[in-house]
């Protein structure tokens, strides 16, 4: 009777413990980052001579949508980037760049991940457009429903991946007006994979749509 007690309550724990992973209880809440934080961010070009330029130079004349890549060599992470690359043309038309950072450049992982992104990269070394409060996901992820998801979608849709470099400090999106506008929509992702809530591809579409009115 007692071994039995004992394993019923281990497996109540574990359940408790899933559903309370499946949740946002454990999840760090982000923290929004301020127009003038950003400008202020060093960037490097990933030329054979990299210059280092602010931040502020990528969105001041037209704007910009600029994505904060988790790790380039994860399949999740490139179809997103194919997902923000379908807007190419209609950002094109605006005039509006579409820009990524990334915050290591590791053998070719980025050259690799450029097929996925119609876009210029820059490297981010101090990891300030992942703030100003990182947050990571570790290994609870793997246990969240939604992650899984998020791994069968981009299966399906054809993406592959490695396992190369650090993918724990969650990424994000961003779209800056031209000049002090600030920042026109911010998306974190809250787990790996996270495309739904704030940013879906219409919602995009819809905030490009208002360029001209808005940059």
């Amino acid at each position: 009777m007692g071994m039995w007690s004992i394993g019923a309550g281990a497996l109540g724990a574990a359940a408790l413990a899933l559903l309370l992973a499946n949740t946002d209880v454990f999840l760090s809440k982000p923290q929004k980052a301020a127009l003038e934080y950003l400008e202020d961010i060093d960037l490097k070009t990933l030329e054979k001579e990299p210059r280092t330029l602010k931040a502020k130079e990528l969105w001041e004349k037209n704007g910009a949508v600029i994505m904060a890549v988790r790790r380039p060599g994860c399949f999740l992470c490139r179809e997103e980037a194919a997902d923000l690359s379908s807007l190419k043309s209609m950002l094109d038309q605006l005039g509006v760049p579409l820009y990524a950072v990334v915050k290591e450049h590791i053998r070719t992982e980025v050259e690799d991940f450029q097929p996925y992104f119609k876009g210029e990269i820059f490297l981010d070394e101090k990891k300030k457009f992942y703030g100003p409060q990182r947050r990571k996901m570790m290994f609870m992820g793997f246990i969240r429903l939604g992650v899984w998801y998020n791994f069968f979608r981009a299966w399906n849709g054809g993406f592959s991946g490695n396992l190369e470099g650090e993918g724990f400090i969650l990424g994000g999106v961003f779209v800056v007006g031209s000049g002090k506008q600030g920042i026109l929509l911010e998306h974190r992702e809250k787990e790996f994979g996270d495309k739904r809530g704030s940013h879906p591809t219409s919602r995009r579409k819809e905030c490009c749509a208002e360029r001209p009115r808005r940059i």
